[in-house]
This record gives structure tokens, C-alpha cells and sequence, in this order.
């Protein structure tokens, strides 16, 4: 009895701990239950808008659409900058399984340089996952049917359609016309992304540097449909991009040529300027370089030849260059002179080949060893006396020489539309105690009258200059763009630099540039071996600078110099004489006399110009 008492219990028990357990699953069911009712009824009704953002997302793409950049073209309608089609081999990290796995097939099966992967290394770590980066810029039609072939190995790589920058005249416009190149580091954090996005190439010098901005133009972007693989299925959507403005430069890409050859294999710059706009006509360096190249991305090697080599075909002498102007400046002098009574246009000198400073033993010597003799303003800038001009300095003094010169440019840079020029130095008593730390010796005064010493000028400057007094005073800024089309067509013009006047009296203007006449159109002029064959007048001045000093008892020409420190020469110049029509500048580095080295070069240039147009 007592038995089945106990297992009567035990089965309640049992039945208990069952019920229990049924009821708890029950809850357990209901609750799980409602909370999945719960949760599909947020995603279907309170998160559908998100929800359904996210899957629209991972089904559709945006991809930016690089604009066209704007062309450059010369005055003559001759394209100096332009762009072509072509394929490059593009990566999407966010779609590559392992990059570096990649990296190595890619590279034996298109033969990949170590540059390349470098630079794509280098990208990598500056742009967003879902950008495209490039591998190979340009592929060649072999490379694209090797990859093509095997394409499905590759998820993440894709070949794709670019614009690339191309300058068909290559080391003719190099220095004026300038390069794009790679986006670097330091640029990426300046630049706004939703204008650069899909945006490779930046200028880094010249004309597409210095008009980045319209030559760019707006970038675009499509809404393209992918597939479970990030592969593109179709496009849903776009927003065209906007071409950069084309840019109509002054420069005459013929004049160019004839610039660049009649340099030859000398070192040194022409500059060449229409004096009534400031327009530049040619603005040739020598030697210079192919800026293709830089377009795709120049190695290592081939950029550390360039920038090691002695000759600096990277360096823009035009613009950067400066150089002693040496007699070149004696018409500037000479107008000082008149101007502030200290001579007249008749008045004699007399030279007997050295000038020495009341109280000094040291002679000033006169290029012409014998002496000119009796020489007045005419007859000094024609034969370019020293001593004529080492008196009149002296006069003068270096601050009235400053306040005048500075008129015409020297020592203050140009203002033209492009990047990197220097200014140049015109010294003063005040300049030398700031910038030497010393006072100002009448010494240095005669050396500044030849343009010796601490005066330095670019060519840019003496073009400048040489255009101001070809205008009678009428002082004009460089410039390089004379007008721009931007899309939809529209044509603005580049509004021209106009600087302060120059007040110079007719007679003075008069005596000085009949005197530049005869430097190239008289029997003793210093560059009359140009005048052969001349239909019309040019007005011109020759000039020889000092590379190093020669001491009291040394004669130049019999010292066995190095050709790098042989004296450069230069012939400044504007034609005709009568109607200026071009003002130029040509310096040749270690070419010795203006008259039979720099000369010549103008007159190919000026000889180009009038009979060519």
C-alpha cells in the first residue's frame, strides 16, 4: 500500500515537471513568436526606407566620369596640347580578394615594371576602397587581349576607357606649355574631391599650371548596376561631364622653332613679346625636354638623369634665369642720364680705355683696351663705351639708378600669367645694407652702370623692358593666353596687363633709340654683322657679361678659361625701329660677344616675324 502510495507521487511529480516544461516551451514559442512578428514588421514597414537604401546600394554603383581637359592652342590654330583615347588597366580594392596575390599575377602576365607597382602602392593608400586605380595607364592591344583572355581570374580589374594628355611638339613647347602628371600626396589634400573625383592628372608647370582650373573642367558621374560580383550589368543613370575650356595662346609655335634652332646646341633663352599688347611671341629655353614622358609616369631613372644633368633641361631660363645684363642696360642708363640732367645728348667724353675713381689707383677698364676717345651718347651706346657710362653712373649714384630702372621692370618680376618666375636684383644703398649687411661703395656704382655686379635680369625682364622703350614709355604686362572657349562655345578674352606709363621725353626717346640703330646699322656698331640683307631698321644693343672677375693685370682673352666660365651673351632688340612691331631678348650662356653669338638669334626671329606674317 505504502508502494503504490509512493509511485502515485512520484508520477504527479513527473507530470508536474512535464506540464512545466510544456508550459514554459509554449512561452518560449509565443515570446520568440512575437518577436519575430516584431522584427518583420519594423523591416517591412518602419526600416523599408533604409533597408531597401542599402540593398538599392550594394546593386548600384556610382562612378565618377572624368571631364575632357581643354586644349591648348597657339595663334595660328596649331595644337600644342592635346588629348587621345586610350585603355588602362584600373583595380577596385574593394573587390579584389587579396591585392598583393593580384599584384603578382598581373605583373608576370603584362610584364608590370617595379615603378609601376610602386606608384600603384602609393595610390592605394591615398584614395577610398570603391575607387578605381590605375595599374598600367596606357595598354597596348596585345596586353588588352592577354588580360581580356583571362579577365574572370582577375574580379576587381578592369580595363577602362581615359582621355591622355599628349603635346605633339613635345621639347619645343615643353617650357611654356608645361605637363600634367600624377595627383601627389600634397596636392590630393588641397584639391576638392567632387571635382577631382576619377581625376588622375594635374598641371605641374606652365600654361597647365598656371590655368589648372579652366583647363579641368567638371567632373560627371553614372549610376551603374552590379551583379552579385561587383561586375557592371548596366548603367541606370548619368550626369555628363563638362569639358575644360580650350586656351588660344599668343605664342607662334613657328617663331618657336626658329627660336629653338637658331640656339642650336647653345645654352640660354629667347623671349619675344608684341610690344602694343604684351603678348608673348616665343618664349624658347634651351636645352629642353620631352614632357610626354611625365603624362604616364616618367621612372625614376629617366627623372634623376634629367634633374642631375649639368645642362638643367627641367630649368625654365626665361622665366628663371638670371643673369648679369651687362651692356644691354646702357640704353636704360642713358635715358636716366637725360632725365635727370647729369647728361646731354651732345655732350663729349673721353675714353681712354679705363676710368678710375677720383683718389683710387684702381682702374675701371674699358672693354676696348685702346680707348674710343671722344665719344657722346651716340657714339657710346653704338660702340658700348664703358667708360662713358662708368661716368655717368657715378653722377647718377646707385638710388637714382634704382628709382629710374625699376621703372622699366628691373629687379621686380614681370607679372606674367604663369608660375615660377624670379624677380631678378636691382641693388640700392638700401638693398646691400639689408640683403649684405654693408654700406654702398661708388665702385659698385660704376659696375651697376654696365649692369655688372649684384644687377641680375631674366630674359623675360629685358623683353619686357625692350618693349616699354619700343612703346615710348608704354609699359605692358606679359602675357601668354590671349583668349578661352568654354563649352557651350563661348569665347572670352584674356583682358590684357597695362602697368603705369613711362613719361619719356621725344628727344630723349629719340637720341637713345638712334643710337640702337646704329648699333646694328653703322660701320662701328657692335652688331653690325646682322644688317645684311635687313629690308627695315632694327634698334638693338648688344651685351657682354662677366661670368668671373679678371684682375688689375689679367687680360680676358689671353686667360685659359673654362667654357662655363665663359661671358654670356646678349642682344636686346625691337623692329621696325620706326613702327615697333616685336620687342626681344636673347642671352646664350657662355656664348662670349652679343654681336656675333646673340645677335644672329634675334635677327632669325625678327626676320621670321615681319617677312613671315
Amino acid at each position: 500500500m505504502m508502494n503504490l502510495d509512493f509511485n502515485e507521487k512520484d508520477r504527479f511529480h513527473e507530470n508536474k515537471v512535464f506540464l512545466n516544461r510544456v508550459v514554459a516551451c509554449v512561452l518560449f514559442i509565443n515570446i520568440a513568436t512575437a518577436g519575430l512578428v516584431v522584427r518583420l514588421v519594423y523591416l517591412q514597414v518602419v526600416g523599408h526606407s533604409h533597408y531597401s537604401t542599402l540593398a538599392q546600394d550594394n546593386r548600384v554603383k556610382i562612378s565618377p566620369l572624368p571631364p575632357t581637359r581643354g586644349m591648348i592652342i597657339d595663334r595660328n590654330g596649331e595644337v600644342l596640347a592635346n588629348n587621345f583615347p586610350t585603355y588602362s588597366l584600373e583595380v577596385f580594392l574593394d573587390r579584389v580578394p587579396d591585392v598583393e596575390t593580384t599584384l603578382g599575377e598581373l605583373k608576370k602576365l603584362l610584364s608590370l615594371s617595379d615603378d609601376e607597382i610602386d606608384r600603384f602602392n602609393t595610390l592605394r593608400h591615398r584614395h577610398k576602397g570603391f575607387e578605381a586605380i590605375p595599374l598600367r595607364i596606357q595598354l597596348s592591344e596585345e596586353e588588352m587581349a592577354l588580360f581580356s583572355v583571362r579577365m574572370p581570374q582577375f574580379p576587381g580589374v578592369e580595363i577602362q576607357r581615359r582621355m591622355l594628355r599628349t603635346y605633339p611638339y613635345g621639347e619645343l613647347t615643353a617650357h611654356v606649355v608645361g605637363y600634367v602628371g600624377r595627383i601627389s600626396e600634397a596636392e590630393l589634400q588641397k584639391l576638392d574631391p567632387s571635382v577631382y573625383s576619377g581625376t588622375y592628372h594635374i598641371g605641374k608647370s606652365g600654361v597647365e599650371k598656371a590655368y589648372e582650373d579652366v583647363l579641368h573642367g567638371k567632373a560627371g558621374y553614372e549610376e551603374i548596376e552590379t551583379n552579385v560580383q561587383g561586375r557592371s550589368i548596366s548603367v541606370l543613370g548619368q550626369t555628363g561631364p563638362q569639358s575644360g575650356a580650350d586656351l588660344y595662346l599668343s605664342l607662334d609655335i613657328g617663331m618657336q622653332k626658329v627660336a629653338q634652332d637658331a640656339l642650336g646646341e647653345f645654352k640660354g633663352a629667347v623671349a619675344a613679346i608684341e610690344p602694343s599688347t604684351g603678348h608673348v611671341l616665343a618664349m624658347a629655353s634651351n636645352p629642353s625636354f620631352d614632357p610626354n614622358p611625365f603624362v604616364q609616369g616618367i621612372s625614376r631613372a629617366q627623372f634623376e638623369t634629367l634633374q642631375n644633368s649639368p645642362d638643367r633641361p627641367l630649368y625654365n631660363r626665361v622665366l628663371r634665369g638670371i643673369y648679369p645684363p651687362g651692356s644691354t642696360v646702357k640704353p636704360f642708363m642713358a635715358l636716366a642720364g637725360l632725365e635727370y640732367g647729369q647728361v646731354t645728348a651732345g655732350r663729349r667724353v673721353s675714353c681712354p680705355g679705363f676710368f678710375r675713381l677720383p683718389g683710387s689707383d684702381h682702374r675701371y677698364r674699358d672693354w676696348k683696351k685702346s680707348g674710343h676717345g671722344g665719344v657722346d651718347l651716340r657714339l657710346a651706346i653704338t660702340q658700348s663705351c664703358d667708360v662713358y657710362f662708368y661716368q655717368l653712373a657715378l653722377r647718377l649714384g646707385i638710388d637714382r639708378m634704382n628709382h629710374y630702372l625699376r621703372k622699366f621692370g628691373f629687379g621686380e618680376k614681370t607679372g606674367i600669367d604663369m608660375d615660377g618666375e624670379k624677380a631678378g636684383i636691382y641693388p640700392s644703398t638700401e638693398w646691400k645694407l639689408k640683403n649684405r649687411k654693408a654700406a654702398w661703395f661708388p665702385g659698385e656704382s660704376l659696375i651697376a652702370g654696365i649692369g655688372q655686379g649684384y644687377v641680375q635680369a631674366t630674359p623675360l625682364q629685358m623683353a619686357r623692358a625692350t618693349a616699354i622703350l619700343a612703346n615710348k614709355g608704354k609699359a605692358v604686362e606679359p602675357r601668354v593666353l590671349d583668349h578661352m572657349k568654354a563649352p557651350p562655345d563661348t569665347e572670352e578674352p584674356f583682358p590684357l596687363g597695362i602697368s603705369e606709363n613711362i613719361p619719356i621725353p621725344p628727344a630723349n626717346w629719340r637720341a637713345v633709340v638712334d643710337a640702337m640703330v646704329d648699333v646694328v646699322h653703322s660701320a662701328r656698331g657692335t652688331a653690325k654683322g646682322i644688317a645684311g640683307g635687313l629690308t627695315y631698321h632694327i634698334a638693338g644693343k648688344t651685351g657682354t657679361a662677366q661670368v668671373f672677375s679678371v684682375g688689375q693685370g689679367q687680360s680676358y682673352k689671353h686667360m685659359r678659361v673654362k667654357a662655363q666660365l665663359k661671358d654670356h651673351a646678349w642682344f636686346i632688340a625691337f623692329a621696325p625701329a620706326e613702327a615697333p612691331r616685336i620687342a626681344i631678348a636673347v642671352v646664350v650662356e657662355n656664348g662670349g660677344h652679343g654681336g656675333s653669338v646673340a645677335a644672329p638669334i634675334a635677327k632669325a626671329v625678327i626676320q621670321y616675324y615681319l617677312k613671315g606674317h
